[in-house]
């Protein structure tokens, strides 16, 4: 069973809004920090958001904030993106990744890259058309 799934990509013209989700398979991602990473193509892996277990202190990517919102809901252990003001430039791939030893998501954004994460999904595309 895949233990990250996500969902809610498509085509949108800038401007436009979309709002992505990420379920989680088992309660324990409760315990755990989320966070979106995107892959735009032809480019590497980049970090776009996170937010603790608690639901404390989302962490942004300078590129996001102001327009993108992460959120979650653990009893029904899923996770989710609000992005409006959408760029062209936010066309990508957009994975949800999650590791039982990061709680905080400020450390998640600084660790993924060095050390990996766990949990991955398959991933969700963003289309946003000029």
């Amino acid at each position: 069973q895949v233990p990250l799934v996500e969902s809610g990509g498509g085509l949108v013209q800038a401007g436009g809004s979309l709002r992505l989700s990420c379920a989680a398979s088992e309660r324990t991602f409760s315990h755990y920090a989320m966070g979106w990473i995107r892959q735009a193509p032809g480019k590497e892996r980049e970090f776009v958001a996170a937010i603790s277990w608690s639901g404390e202190g989302p962490y942004y990517a300078d590129s996001v904030k102001g327009r993108f919102t992460i959120s979650r809901d653990n009893a029904e252990n899923t996770v989710f993106l609000q992005m409006n003001s959408l760029k062209p430039e936010d066309t990508a791939v957009y994975y949800c990744a999650a590791d039982p030893a990061i709680t905080n998501a400020e450390a998640l954004a600084i660790v993924w890259r060095k050390y990996g994460m766990d949990y991955w999904g398959k991933g969700t595309l963003v289309t946003v058309s000029s």
